[in-house]
């Protein structure tokens, strides 16, 4: 009892320590990002959305929002968890987590964890501040939160190893500007794969953040371009392998010391 009790001390201390970061930089960590969102719904919900039609018969504004919030749900766990981790190795901190009665899993629960939940709160907070901008209903909230915290788990486990990974401040960006953040643009964000041509639609499905946003999408309107078995066991194929990855990397020691 004693050693679970410690256990369970030492990830809420990482936990609240990661999570404090937040309060002390909220414009950073929310305001900013917010106010990012918003821009979008102000130009393609407001200024572009108001001249095009309906998608499978909801309103342009609204079908985006799903998209909108995904992009930054993708883009901010993993920038919350690659800083998280590569900054103790930065400044060598890193040792004392290293030669601490912690093990693996439990810095990876705590560090991932409190990641996740950053980017969960404020993807809550950009969908409250859709409703200002957008009528939008949300179908199914049961399966929206559940791809809310499978979403934020799975890419705050893959930031977490482009932290172990890069051995510079400038490759904590590499990875989420070159390929995450077109995958998320090209992925659906901002318009039904069913509008391509055929052979792009095929070209689309090899895009990972399909499902994702597919089935994010579906949780609001109960209709989405992939069905909701096929998003669902995907991100959960992405949540296993990220998940061997780290244990991978602990096991071998993979740049966790430089």
């Amino acid at each position: 009892m004693s050693a679970l009790s410690f256990n369970l001390h030492a990830i809420a201390a990482i936990y609240r320590f990661e999570m404090a970061r937040t309060w002390r930089t909220p414009l950073q960590s929310i305001v900013s990002p917010v106010i990012s969102t918003s821009l979008y719904f102000i130009v393609f919900g407001g200024a572009i959305g108001s001249r095009m039609q309906a998608v499978d018969g909801v309103p342009y504004g609204a079908f985006i929002v799903p998209g909108l919030i995904m992009l930054s749900l993708l883009t901010q766990s993993i920038a919350n968890a690659s800083f998280a981790i590569y900054f103790p190795k930065f400044t060598g901190t890193i040792y004392e987590l290293l030669s601490a009665p912690v093990a693996w899993w439990e810095a990876v629960i705590a560090y991932v964890g409190a990641a996740a939940s950053k980017s969960i709160l404020l993807g809550l907070i950009i969908l409250a501040t859709a409703t200002f901008f957008v009528p939008l209903r949300i179908e199914h909230p049961v399966m929206m939160l559940l791809f809310l915290v499978l979403t934020a788990t799975t890419f705050s486990l893959f930031g977490f190893i482009i932290g172990i990974w890069a051995d510079g401040f400038e490759k904590l960006q590499v990875i989420p500007l070159l390929i995450v953040t077109p995958l998320a643009f090209l992925g659906g964000s901002f318009y039904s794969i069913a509008m391509l041509p055929p052979f792009w639609q095929t070209v689309t499905l090899f895009n990972p953040v399909v499902y994702l946003i597919s089935g994010f999408r579906w949780s609001f309107f109960g209709h989405a371009d992939v069905s909701l078995g096929v998003s669902l066991g995907m991100t959960l194929i992405f949540l296993a392998a990220c998940i061997a990855g780290v244990g991978w990397i602990f096991r071998t020691g993979y740049r966790l010391k430089n």
